[in-house]
């Protein structure tokens, strides 16, 4: 229990003069009057369904800002996901259904259930065992409500695949279902490499382009192929590194050499395999270090 002289503080409200607020009125107001009779038709016309895309979108632009690093990107990027979300909920508004006031509340009554180290007294020595403690409360509350009380619920399915992987990962993690250490994870990631190597036939190998094989060859090789890239997204998790930036950050670093070789050759490629590793060799060795 904590010493009783260092009580938990509440929450307590912004002030209303609080420049995040004035800057939230503000903004509450232009999307009140984009979504007037005698507003926008564009943004009149939407529903909560065809925000869906756009949320997604705009959550991902920001994720780009945020892995570029450039301040005033990454605040504009984070203005366009708060219009999104301030649109849904006065869509939802005016139908009855919820509007911003009860998700505001919901999410704080959320926050502060689910961090008791915080707001009650509950004792924690760090970030491992607050995750711990989330997913309990979390398990918890599904329960109470007759959800899916699985460790591994509430991680969407059309996250993208990478991410989504890592995120089951951490989950089962913190439920106890775990390798020793990061050595048995890339363990696992060799062996899933031995068992796609099993299953590709001597035809697929020494295929020009796309292979003709049996359907049933495809269903094996489309299975075992999943596991090596689910258990490279894993190994991420256990490295707490973030498989899906590290992909992006990848196919980013083919196109600019491959840009580079293209440009090294003059456009130019349809020439010997040898004479194009030496070029990307060349171009690779070229680069400024970031």
């Amino acid at each position: 229990m904590r010493d009783p002289s260092q009580r938990p503080r509440p929450a307590e409200p912004a002030a209303a003069d609080d420049p995040r607020v004035l800057g939230l009125r503000r903004l509450l107001g232009i999307v009140d009057r984009l979504r007037a009779e005698d507003g926008c038709p564009w943004d009149r016309e939407q529903t909560e369904e065809s925000m869906a895309p756009h949320v997604v979108e705009e959550a991902h632009e920001l994720a780009e800002a945020i892995a570029g690093g450039d301040a005033d990107e990454v605040s504009t990027e984070a203005g366009d996901v708060l219009l999104n979300v301030l649109l849904v909920c006065r869509i939802a508004q005016e139908s009855g259904r919820f509007d911003l006031a009860h998700t505001a509340d919901a999410i704080s009554e959320k926050l502060i259930r689910r961090h008791p180290h915080v707001f009650g007294d509950v004792e924690v020595t760090g970030s491992e065992e607050v995750l711990g403690n989330w997913e309990a409360i979390k398990k918890g509350e599904r329960s109470e409500a007759g959800g899916d009380t699985s460790a591994l619920a509430g991680v969407p399915r059309g996250m993208p695949a990478l991410l989504r992987a890592m995120r089951v990962s951490a989950k089962a993690v913190t439920a106890g279902f775990r390798w020793r250490d990061v050595g048995g994870s890339l363990a696992k990631l060799v062996e899933e490499v031995g068992e796609l190597q099993a299953v590709l036939p001597r035809a697929a190998l020494t295929s020009v382009g796309k292979p003709e094989l049996p359907e049933g060859d495809w269903q094996r090789i489309d299975h075992e192929l999943g596991d090596v890239l689910m258990a490279g997204a894993f190994l991420a998790s256990y490295l707490g590194r973030d498989p899906e930036a590290q992909c992006r950050s990848a196919v980013q670093r083919f196109e600019e050499r491959f840009r580079a070789l293209e440009e090294h050759f003059d456009g130019d490629l349809q020439r010997e395999l040898e004479i194009l590793e030496e070029g990307w060799k060349t171009v690779k060795t070229a680069e400024v270090p970031r």
